[in-house]
């Protein structure tokens, strides 16, 4: 079969394409998929780079969402059938996550566990589901399993242009959110804008945070005039401080990662003295992905794909996204 495999890690140059890789055997308690797509995340770009404290066991076929048909099942699986359309929850609870720790999506075949199948709607693409894990199930949990945003909540997303902030600006304006969508470039928040978030912050031009003070007002300690109700922030860095500053008090600071650092520097301050709310949320669970692929199925949300390319594109794509020049999935269809 064809497949993106790691070989080493570096640069994406330790990616190669190969035509001859076996397709998987079938074992007891497992299916195998007939990946029909499968979709990239930053995490990606971190496999292929290396993370201190992760060893990765290359070389692996790469890519941690993916969806498909069974093609074949494992002896002691019950309620799965040949031809069944399925979503894969990229978390292997033996072995760790799909396109890391063993064989991912960016294959024709992929061998996946029963546990980890969630039945596919009629209505919903093999391109829409693997949008959904590691991005839109991260939003879901953060603003809808945790009931943190509600109709009329002013909503600044910082990243919106990636996975997860594209997610979070779809659900936002799912919950009646007023939607600030943060992002860089005049084609990116253009795009958000055509997306739907109500306002979009360039913010290579523009300070966000001054951007949301001079907007809805300077926050108040004695009341709870100015600034925004929620920032989602999964970038940390430098953005930290500023964030706090422009939430109004009693307001919330999201946070679902940290790709621009994990040690802000950090001003109490202004935590107890707006009575700021910081909450954390952490990956995603079959409920979120069950009940994203129910919205999609509804006609409610429709995740926002970039581009679609074929497996021998797949290398360029994950590029594209290292480069942060999309908007946000980038879809393979092995």
């Amino acid at each position: 079969m064809k497949a993106l495999v790691l070989n080493a890690h570096g640069d994406f140059d330790q990616l190669s394409l190969v035509a001859d890789k076996p397709v998987p055997e079938v074992t007891a308690g497992h299916v195998l998929i007939r990946v029909r797509a499968s979709s990239f995340n930053y995490h990606d770009v971190f496999t292929v780079k290396g993370m201190p404290g992760i060893k990765v066991p290359l070389p692996v076929v790469i890519g941690l969402d993916l969806a498909g048909e069974i093609a074949e099942i494992g002896a002691g699986v019950a309620g799965w059938k040949v031809g069944d359309r399925v979503l894969v929850n990229p978390l292997n609870k033996q072995k760790g996550l799909m396109g890391e720790m063993l064989d991912g999506g960016m294959a024709e075949y992929c061998l996946v566990t029963a546990e980890q199948l969630i039945a596919m709607p009629e209505k919903v693409t093999f391109e829409q589901a693997a949008a959904l894990p590691v991005a839109y199930g991260t939003a879901h949990r953060m603003l809808i399993t945790h009931k943190t945003v509600k109709a009329g909540d002013k909503v600044l997303i910082l990243g919106a242009s990636g996975g997860v902030g594209t997610a979070a600006v779809v659900l936002a304006k799912l919950l009646g959110a007023e939607v600030i969508a943060c992002a860089s470039g005049a084609e990116k928040t253009a795009r958000l804008k055509q997306a739907g978030a109500d306002h979009v912050v360039d913010y290579k031009e523009t300070d966000f945070s001054k951007w949301a003070i001079q907007t809805y007002g300077k926050p108040q300690r004695r009341n709870y005039e100015g600034g925004v109700d929620v920032v989602v922030n999964f970038t940390g860095g430098d953005t930290w401080v500023p964030s706090l500053k422009c939430i109004k008090r009693g307001g919330t600071l999201l946070v679902c990662g940290a790709t621009a650092g994990h040690d802000p520097k950090e001003d109490l301050r202004y935590v107890w003295s707006f009575e700021i709310n910081i909450k954390g949320s952490n990956s995603f669970y079959d409920e979120d992905l069950k009940a994203l692929l129910a919205l999609i199925d509804e006609g409610r949300i429709a995740p926002i794909i970039d581009k679609v390319l074929p497996l021998e594109q797949a290398a360029q794509g994950l590029r594209s996204l290292a480069d942060r020049t999309v908007l946000g999935k980038v879809v393979v269809a092995p």
